[in-house]
């Protein structure tokens, strides 16, 4: 088990990961060449993870419980998959990373956004990191 580590608790808010995911989007297309069969997974990975959380960008409002409880899931696993492939073609940086925390804030899984963002390239001295 993971010990604690701090981190913001946020209430589910799918409207706002849409947002974030948006976010992330726009700053991987900056980094990602589509011709480069490495960068193809991630992109298929973002483009997903976008899908998934637009409609409720949109909506601006979260489904029923149990639908948003099976979005958050899903979106988290799409987002924990984004990190590795992130790591594996090396496109780590502070922005991204800050934004994969929000995404996780946003998930209800603050802890874990916290942990994943380092792995992403959020600076761990940020300003907008948990203390």
């Amino acid at each position: 088990m993971t010990p604690e580590v701090p981190h913001f608790k946020i209430p589910l808010n799918l409207p706002h990961a849409g947002k974030v995911s948006n976010r992330i989007s726009t700053l991987l297309s900056r980094k990602v060449d589509p011709c480069k069969p490495e960068h193809r997974g991630l992109i298929h990975t973002c483009n997903r993870l976008h899908g998934l959380l637009m409609p409720f960008y949109e909506a601006g409002e979260n489904p029923r419980p149990t639908d948003a409880k099976r979005v958050a899931g899903e979106a988290a696993a799409l987002g924990r998959r984004l990190v590795e492939e992130i790591e594996t073609i090396d496109l780590r940086n502070d922005r991204i990373g800050q934004c994969v925390r929000n995404l996780f804030e946003c998930l209800e899984r603050g802890q874990e956004g916290t942990l994943l963002s380092l792995r992403a390239g959020e600076n761990p001295r940020s300003l907008g990191r948990p203390v």
